[in-house]
């Protein structure tokens, strides 16, 4: 019995997803906008460790000085500025947790949930993101009068629980990533509300709530205007206000300023640095999704 050999086929190789090398000119760029972004933060260092004559100086001085720790025991000195830090981490962390869990809710609610006057509400919602916010402190600091709540961080966490935008961005994230079709099949299967809510809904936005969550601790860490306006002791200061409290009407020493800046400014940097990865695909997983 003769056995007939068939030719070997060979199968294509599956082709290796090559990443598109870019070329000189675009890493030219990309170092430029590294060094312009950067180089403000390098000088704000030099000028806190040498002194004020050289803000003034021309060419500016890339060289850091030696005083860098006594400006800072002067900062220290000057306000209680660990404190001011702390109370900043504080309002920032509970002010991003409340957003994400009220923002999520409630974009839930207006994305899956059908009820009498939901298209008229979040249209008003919205359209809340158009009004300034400095309509709203003269009605706010009264209402924080009224309950006896100035000059505590009870101010400045309680209304910035929920926003519009907020409301918009998980709501847009809702209607984008969570089919119809789960939520259906919770309900046959007997869920109710806040079982496929907390089930099926929220875990499948998870990025998007991760980036309302940094995005919000990055906006209440650098508020400014309504911290000034509602804290009156140094012990409530948040990190903003104990920076500007260095700035002295006759004498402002602008290396205390300048060191204080950055001081406050190094842990946003290094949070950043280490989420940035999960921002950026947050980010694109609702721009491409959405």
């Amino acid at each position: 019995m003769t056995t007939i050999s068939l030719p070997k086929l060979r199968l294509p190789k599956r082709s290796r997803n090559k990443r598109h090398k870019l070329s000189w000119a675009s890493y030219a760029v990309l170092y430029f906008i590294g060094f312009v972004s950067l180089f403000p933060f390098y000088w704000m260092f030099v000028v806190a460790s040498s002194g004020s004559e050289e803000i003034a100086k021309i060419p500016p001085s890339l060289v850091p000085g030696p005083r860098f720790l006594e400006v800072m025991n002067d900062v220290y000195a000057a306000v209680p500025f660990n404190l001011a830090l702390w109370n900043t981490l504080i309002v920032g962390t509970a002010v991003a947790v409340a957003q994400v869990f009220f923002s999520a809710l409630a974009g839930f609610a207006f994305a899956k949930l059908s009820f009498k006057g939901r298209k008229s509400l979040i249209l008003v919602i919205i359209g809340t993101m158009m009004l300034p916010s400095q309509l709203g402190i003269i009605p706010m600091f009264i209402l924080m009068g009224n309950l006896g709540w100035i000059d505590t961080l009870y101010a400045l966490i309680v209304p910035a629980l929920v926003t519009a935008f907020g409301v918009f961005w998980m709501r847009q994230a809702m209607v984008s990533n969570v089919p119809q079709e789960l939520i259906d099949a919770g309900a046959i299967d007997g869920a109710g509300f806040f079982r496929i809510y907390r089930s099926v809904a929220l875990p499948m936005v998870r990025s998007a709530a991760f980036v309302l969550a940094l995005f919000t601790f990055l906006t209440t860490w650098n508020d400014f205007a309504w911290p000034l306006i509602i804290t009156q002791t140094p012990e409530n200061f948040t990190a903003q206000v104990a920076v500007s409290q260095l700035n002295a009407a006759n004498n402002p020493s602008y290396p205390a300023i300048l060191g204080g800046s950055l001081v406050m400014a190094l842990p946003l940097i290094i949070m950043f640095v280490i989420t940035a990865k999960q921002f950026v695909a947050g980010v694109m997983d609702g721009a491409v999704k959405g």
